[in-house]
């Protein structure tokens, strides 16, 4: 399927981005990828092109742009070190309120676009990102149809930037894809998010897997197989229920 490398202009820098679309003309609805920590590698992109195969135009930006140039990261060999030391500096080039704000120009591509379908687009993220899809989502709550975050960490946190705060602005329907005994979102951390978008009465639906962290990642040491292949399940019937026809 066809994939084209593009340089967004965002308040902050020039974010490089993949577009990835299905065969064919469209137009089909959009989805934002929001990577995780790993920044954006060969893997990122098979993920893209997944979403796309199944007839969305994907935008994957490297959140890492502000930091300039890296990698590819090699979650093995990242893992296999000094985790924190090789990510810290890329991570703290970003959050989930550089993220949101980000949106604004990825939202101003798509809409350049003759092959995109609809008003409003999809998000998803993983790990990191998790949070930032829901703080974009929140951000700009009238371009979101939807949103999913897959072993998300830190989401109701005592952080000005906690994706939880914004639960009130939600106008997205939200899926909340957790791992098992997860550190970065323990089960009292669970209850807070889910409390947040009870009380915002947001429409919402959580799942616990039986994996670890970072399960739906194919490069990562922790990867299931089965595990990811149920998560790819409820992601895609999220947004087929909410892009198709919008």
């Amino acid at each position: 399927m066809p994939h084209k490398h593009v340089a967004i202009t965002t308040r902050d820098g020039i974010c490089p981005c993949y577009a990835v679309t299905p065969d064919g003309s469209g137009p089909w609805p959009a989805i934002i990828f929001y990577t995780d920590a790993g920044g954006m590698r060969p893997a990122m992109l098979d993920m893209a092109q997944c979403l796309a195969d199944a007839g969305y135009v994907v935008l994957l930006p490297d959140l890492f742009y502000r930091y300039g140039s890296y990698g590819p990261l090699v979650p093995a060999e990242v893992f296999a070190g000094d985790f924190r030391a090789i990510i810290g500096p890329l991570m703290a080039t970003t959050g989930n309120d550089r993220a949101a704000e980000d949106s604004e120009a990825f939202f101003a591509y798509l809409g350049s676009r003759d092959d995109v379908a609809g008003s409003k687009c999809g998000a998803v993220g993983f790990c990191m990102g998790g949070g930032m899809a829901l703080a974009a989502a929140g951000t700009y709550p009238d371009r979101f149809a939807a949103v999913a975050s897959f072993h998300g960490g830190n989401l109701a946190t005592d952080a000005p930037a906690s994706p939880h705060r914004l639960a009130p602005r939600l106008e997205a329907e939200v899926y909340i894809g957790a791992a098992e005994n997860d550190g970065s979102y323990p089960p009292d951390m669970a209850e807070r998010f889910e409390q947040a978008l009870d009380q915002a009465g947001v429409r919402y639906d959580t799942a616990t897997y039986r994996a670890a962290h970072g399960w739906m990642m194919p490069d990562f040491p922790v990867y299931d197989h089965d595990e990811a292949e149920r998560g790819w399940v409820a992601m895609l019937a999220l947004f087929d229920r909410t892009l198709r026809g919008n």
